[in-house]
């Protein structure tokens, strides 16, 4: 093992995201949740009478997502300059709280549909798109390092 940790292994400079890291991860993001509303309006057009009401789900995950990335990790930290009434830490906190709970109620409930209609072609499609929501908020909040610009 010690001898793979000595070969030479340099990383390309055009290989090298540090400097352009939250540009990567809001494509990476917005490709995630294009794929995730793609595959359920594509499953919309094949199966136009078996989705009906269970879009809710992808909107309420699709909620989530804006929830989570609406409140930066400073406010949760308390370090932003909003610290009083309902827009302090413990506001930023209570509202991403919601958002993640949002979330996971999504993708628990499109996993439940999944089960419970024996994985046809809707509920399958139902899930991917809450996973990839999922995935693409998760992406967006904890990939970005937060900085006050996007050049920085």
């Amino acid at each position: 093992m010690s001898f793979c940790l000595h070969l030479p292994c340099n990383r390309p400079e055009w290989l090298d995201f540090t400097e352009r890291r939250n540009e990567l991860y809001a494509v990476i993001s917005g490709t995630l949740f294009a794929i995730g509303w793609w595959i359920i309006i594509d499953c919309s057009v094949q199966h136009p009478s078996d989705i009906k009401a269970l879009h809710a789900i992808g909107v309420i995950s699709t909620l989530s997502l804006v929830m989570v990335n609406l409140v930066s990790n400073a406010q949760v930290r308390g370090e932003s300059s909003y610290t009083e009434a309902a827009c302090g830490p413990s506001g930023a906190r209570a509202w991403l709280f919601i958002g993640f709970v949002m979330g996971f109620g999504a993708l628990l409930g499109s996993t439940w549909v999944l089960i419970q209609n024996s994985f046809e072609a809707p509920s399958v499609s139902l899930f991917l798109q809450n996973s990839f929501i999922f995935a693409s908020s998760m992406a967006y909040k904890f990939g970005r390092k937060e900085s006050d610009s996007w050049g920085s």
